[in-house]
């Protein structure tokens, strides 16, 4: 069971993903990838995430 806060809705990324991005990149590629993807109109949180945010 994963207990790690949901950060990202639209590509199911939890708190504990981005962690370990940063632990194993130096940074987190996975942000880079969302906000590539929210330029490109990917980014579905007003549906996805259950606050609409």
């Amino acid at each position: 069971m994963n207990t790690s806060p949901t950060i990202c809705f639209c590509f199911g990324y939890s708190e504990k993903d981005i962690v370990e991005d940063v632990k194993a990149n130096g940074e987190s590629r996975i942000m880079e990838k969302i906000m590539a993807a929210k330029r490109f109109g990917q980014c579905e949180c007003a549906t996805q995430n259950p606050k609409g945010t």
